[in-house]
């Protein structure tokens, strides 16, 4: 009798199934992301592209993701991801199928413009619903688990896309992603639950938010309908959320170096073919993928030992931007294995600053959780834009190394955001009542 009461009352670990949701909706959103890189060389030889049209394509997509990061962390905030990011998916997948249909530079741009519009409210759907459904002690290794995506579905992938490229044509890139997008979507309205319309009995929801998870958080109806000039002043005016907003910033560039001129640098540089540059840029991703799945697990076991929050957030942040900063040493050697073996390097380090979004949870007033989480994603991912044009301006036909060297400058400065800028971890106040206006 006591057993069966036991096994009664014992938390269900529904959460996990969320966990693998994510992961699998984050691997298809970078696949999105990445697959232009991986066709560019292809598509730049058939439209005879210069590197600064390269470049302005490559960057079409952060151009409307960045743009649209405070009205889709709005959206967050009011429709329930359930809807929403189905809806989303379906949209951007589209837009990425034909791609694969419709040619030409200008439709190109035009369509990769769309895709960044979709995708806009995507990470901020993932940080609401890890702070909803995670405990803060586990919330960093969720987060790692699913931003882990990206790189797991990069180094597994991108060889197969640049398989389908070569047996078919860079077309098939595009509408074969497009397609996993479209299903996945149905898969996602039909399975995803919020904690107490879900699956998960009452011990594990009270799990969660004893911990802090903020499981009512979606049966609660937000006070006014429109952002407020207090809400702006709230993620606007606060020291601690621009060390963040910048920090991603310099960590994204890392991440957009490898998402857009990297696939070329391997193919025009290093003078090696569709397949072989395919797996070999598969390896930097696998990684950074140890990287990410270290960090989460890293940080959540020093908040478990009794560390402060801002040593288990911070700690795993700076340290990997500092091994980031190796990738400077990739334009001072011939041997592609160096080249390899230095940005893999890099690149873990990148993977093991990736835990920002847990910073996010842990800063983000509780009521401005998507407001917080867009404007940090659209600062965040100006990158997107800057890192694809400044890198196409600056390198040569002959030599890539201003590019690293570009990245190691702005990796410097995301270290010194996080040390200088971040400081204490807690989370901001929202201002009071009497400074509210409505904008």
């Amino acid at each position: 009798m006591t057993t069966a009461v036991q096994t009664a009352v014992r938390p269900t670990r529904f959460r996990v199934l969320i966990a693998v949701m994510l992961f699998i909706t984050v691997v298809i959103n970078y696949l999105d992301r990445s697959n232009l890189s991986i066709a560019m060389p292809a598509i730049a030889g058939e439209l005879d592209l210069s590197k600064a049209e390269q470049g302005i394509l490559l960057s079409a997509f952060g151009w409307t993701y960045a743009a649209l990061q405070l009205p889709g962390g709005w959206l967050v905030d009011k429709i329930p991801p359930r809807l929403l990011y189905p809806a989303c998916l379906i949209l951007w997948s589209l837009a990425t199928f034909f791609m694969g249909i419709i040619g030409g530079f200008v439709a190109l741009i035009a369509l990769r413009l769309m895709v960044g519009v979709f995708e806009a409210p995507a990470y901020p759907i993932n940080s609401k619903i890890a702070t909803v459904w995670f405990p803060e002690r586990e919330r960093a290794t969720a987060i790692g688990f699913y931003t882990s995506g990206q790189f797991i579905g990069l180094a597994l992938l991108t060889p197969v896309l640049s398989w389908l490229q070569t047996v078919l044509s860079w077309h098939w890139v595009f509408i074969a992603t497009g397609l996993v997008g479209i299903l996945w979507a149905v898969l996602w309205y039909a399975k995803y639950r919020e904690p107490r319309d879900s699956r998960a009995n009452e011990a594990e929801v009270e799990l969660i938010r004893s911990g802090g998870g903020l499981v009512d958080l979606p049966r609660e109806r937000p006070e006014r309908a429109r952002v407020t000039r207090a809400d702006l002043a709230t993620v606007l005016g606060s020291r601690k959320l621009w060390g963040i907003y910048f920090g991603q910033f310099c960590l994204t560039s890392t991440l957009w170096f490898f998402l857009t001129w990297f696939p070329t640098y391997l193919v025009e540089y290093r003078e090696m073919d569709y397949i072989k540059s395919g797996f070999l840029a598969s390896l930097p991703f696998i990684a950074a993928l140890v990287g990410v799945l270290v960090s989460g697990v890293l940080s959540d076991f020093l908040v478990r030992r009794g560390a402060s929050l801002g040593v288990a957030r911070k700690g795993p942040i700076i340290a990997g931007l500092l091994l980031s900063t190796v990738m400077v040493t990739a334009g001072f050697t011939d041997s592609t294995t160096m080249v390899i073996v230095i940005l893999s390097i890099a690149f873990f380090g990148n993977g093991l600053a990736s835990i920002t979004w847990s910073l996010v949870s842990a800063l983000a007033p509780r009521r401005l959780l998507g407001l917080t989480g867009g404007m940090f994603n659209f600062i965040g991912n100006l990158s997107s834009i800057a890192t694809p044009i400044v890198i196409g301006l600056i390198v040569t036909d002959d030599s890539f190394a201003p590019g690293f060297a570009y990245m190691t400058v702005i990796t410097v400065a995301g270290i010194l955001s996080y040390v200088f800028l971040v400081g204490k971890v807690e989370r901001v106040a929202e201002r009071t009542q009497e400074d509210r206006g409505v904008v």
